[in-house]
């Protein structure tokens, strides 16, 4: 009786993880043609987002973040102190670490927006499916991010696929709760107007409601970025190259200096990607005043 009131009882403890390895095991073997021509796709939508960042010469990437910052935000010293700090990225020999990085970190975000953005429009759209999907999206935000590599790996191998498929899964919440968020939140009279007009609620959808919550969505996009470029050195644990993979290489041979380096860059490529998001967002908000 004592054993039962100072430890938890052992006749009530389960192990379901088996069960779940063998059914994710049994799977992929079942599904092996299907998950294989995913993960090609995978692979290569990545190398060619990485060949179109590669063929760009270093010096005109450099020029088109310096125009952008500057456009974006308005001052010429935004644009220079952006490209000073991408000279420092290459001056540090991880330029081509960074552009790796980059592929993989677009990649996620398009695959974010792509499966975000209508699931955003749709638990705005249906209360039966918010029911659904939104205990959904708070376990996806709760679970330790270890727990996505995983499966992941258990069903794409090693490298660039379960990069991807882990970062996506992480990134993908912020786009579809700050859509939801928008479209809900777009003020009644506008959407009683358009409706007044004689529009079905397709048309108030994707004229009037959609334009009216860019802002917000482009909210989503930014943090889902952000995201993204969080999951870089934990990727790198299931062998995703780039700036991630020389941190972990450097932490693994006890080398500080070395992983400062890229440390400092992955925070350099983080701002960069925000600032010009968040100028994005301040010009859709300006350009609805």
């Amino acid at each position: 009786m004592k054993d039962y009131l100072l430890h938890f009882p052992k006749e009530w403890q389960f192990d379901v993880g088996d069960t779940i390895d063998l059914w994710i095991k049994s799977f992929s073997r079942e599904q092996r043609e299907i998950l294989t021509a995913i993960r090609n796709f995978v692979i290569t939508s990545i190398k060619g987002i990485n060949w179109l960042l590669a063929i760009i010469p270093w010096w005109l990437l450099i020029i088109i973040v310096m125009i952008l910052g500057w456009r974006i935000s308005g001052k010429k010293r935004v644009g220079l102190l952006y490209g000073a700090m991408l000279i420092f990225v290459g001056s540090c020999g991880l330029w081509d670490h960074m552009l790796e990085t980059l592929s993989i970190v677009i990649a996620s975000v398009i695959l974010s927006v792509i499966l975000g953005f209508p699931l955003g429009v749709l638990i705005a759209m249906n209360k039966r499916a918010e029911s659904i999907i939104r205990p959904i999206l708070d376990l996806m935000q709760t679970m330790p991010t270890f727990v996505y590599l995983v499966p992941a790996v258990m069903l794409f191998s090693t490298g660039k696929t379960p990069a991807l498929m882990a970062t996506t899964i992480y990134a993908v919440v912020p786009m579809i709760r700050m859509t939801s968020h928008g479209i809900i939140h777009v003020n009644g009279e506008v959407v009683e107007a358009a409706k007044a007009f004689g529009s079905t609620n397709l048309q108030t959808l994707v004229k009037v409601q959609i334009p009216q919550a860019m802002p917000t969505i482009m909210t989503g996009v930014n943090q889902t970025i952000m995201m993204a470029m969080s999951m870089v050195v934990t990727c790198a644990l299931i062998g995703a190259n780039g700036l991630g993979m020389e941190i972990l290489l450097a932490t693994n041979r006890t080398e500080m200096g070395k992983a400062l380096m890229p440390g400092i860059c992955i925070v350099i490529v983080a701002i960069i990607l925000d600032r010009l998001t968040q100028g994005l967002v301040k010009r859709k908000e300006a350009e609805q005043q």
